[in-house]
């Protein structure tokens, strides 16, 4: 029986897999697509919290800001099939979409699975030849085809697409096959390091904040007294400590400073609007309208009830005290703990936790306009595997589908 040998071979089924499969498929090329999970997307269908955040509506050269480091790797990319491309791919089959506050781009029915249907459909209407449970042991190239090998089969291809993802969630299936894949390839690998997770917080009283979310707060991350970098929004209590947007934009900075500072702290900013001056005539105005009201019942019209207790500890001011016996020493104490309230980092979660891994094939080895490795011709990457990272807000799902795209166009050839 004769091998069949496929024009291009894709190793994972996630968001940069697909649509490289699709977009390759497109062109007539015979493509297969090999997953080891039994079914594809399921990192997809677990983000945006089971949303799916698509993209972002901001201009290219915003969109790249929110990529701190290897950003410029991906503006070829992003120039050839950018936000409106990826809208349009999925209304013009059949999934409407919607903009959220941050130009956050969602399903208009707040479900992944919808996205995830979408593209199915596409795979199956294009023929795509889609082998589920094949877990890639190893990769060569031979001459001008490359063989791939499972624990199970063996197949063969002119092109191979690397689309694996990281080394985050591992239960999706991201367990770092592709990294390894492409090491021994000749691919630098860049360390992988958790880019978007949660900060633990040595400060055993943030457990009783459980649960408790803040809005529209500044966060700054300090590395031995010096501000490192500072984030505006939400952000939440959790067992370990915290999470939200404005904690896992700082993670990844977090994780290097613990490298090399002594201590490292989060700055929380309760009233990142109001300047002190305004802050202290608003206490005092408070303490005007009911002076004989204790310190702790003002409070209610300051913070959250649930942080109160804790934050009158932290600045060491006795609560019961009323509003009439209120010092000015005690009025810069609250004014300094409502505006530079200092948490101590103990360390982040771990990798696998971590929404997206930092670090991967080193994007210096890659083409950027056509995402093929320097080294191997007909070697290809896509998606989370290469080292690029963002913040959150869709900038990395972009990233996924834009690479996945050139890929699938470059690989087709």
């Amino acid at each position: 029986m004769k091998k069949k040998i496929y024009h291009v071979a894709i190793i994972g089924a996630g968001p940069a897999g697909m649509m490289a499969a699709i977009t390759a498929a497109e062109r007539d090329s015979s493509v297969l697509l090999l997953e080891r999970n039994s079914c594809a997307g399921k990192k997809l269908l677990i983000s945006g919290k089971g949303r799916c955040n698509l993209t972002n509506v901001g201009p290219i050269e915003k969109f790249l800001d929110n990529f701190p480091r290897n950003g410029k790797f991906l503006h070829s990319a992003f120039a050839r099939f950018f936000n409106e491309e990826l809208m349009d791919f999925f209304t013009e089959r059949g999934l409407k979409v919607k903009v959220e506050r941050g130009g956050r781009v969602f399903p208009e029915s707040d479900s992944s699975k919808d996205v995830l249907n979408v593209l199915l459909s596409c795979l199956r209407k294009l023929g795509v030849d889609i082998k589920y449970n094949q877990r890639v042991i190893k990769a060569e190239k031979n001459n001008a085809q490359f063989v791939i090998f499972t624990k199970k089969n063996k197949f063969f291809s002119r092109k191979l697409v690397i689309a694996t993802g990281g080394l985050s969630y591992p239960k999706t299936g991201s367990s770092g096959d592709g990294l390894i894949l492409a090491k021994k390839f000749g691919h630098t690998i860049v360390k992988p390091q958790p880019a978007l997770v949660g900060i633990e917080i040595k400060e055993k009283f943030v457990k009783k904040w459980q649960g408790l979310s803040l809005k529209n707060v500044t966060c700054s991350l300090l590395a031995d007294g010096k501000k490192v970098k500072s984030e505006f929004g939400d952000m939440l209590f959790t067992h370990y400590g915290v999470s939200g947007p404005i904690i896992l934009n700082l993670s990844a900075s977090a994780y290097e400073c613990l490298k090399t500072s002594r201590k490292v702290e989060l700055s929380i900013n309760f009233k990142p609007a109001l300047d002190t001056k305004k802050i202290d005539l608003r206490l005092l105005r408070e303490f005007k309208q009911a002076p004989n009201k204790e310190l702790k019942t003002i409070f209610a019209n300051l913070l959250p009830k649930r942080l109160i207790e804790e934050f009158l500890n932290y600045i060491k001011i006795d609560g019961k005290l009323r509003a009439n016996q209120i010092t000015r020493f005690q009025r810069n104490k609250i004014i300094k703990g409502l505006t530079d309230f200092r948490l101590t980092v103990a360390r982040t979660r771990p990798l696998k936790e971590a929404i997206v891994t930092r670090g991967g094939v080193e994007t210096r080895e890659i083409n950027p306009r056509t995402m093929e490795s320097k080294i191997v011709r007909g070697l290809y990457f896509a998606g989370e595997v290469i080292d690029v990272d963002a913040r959150t807000g869709g900038y990395n799902m972009q990233a996924a589908f834009s690479t996945g795209y050139i890929c699938g166009i470059a690989s087709s050839h």
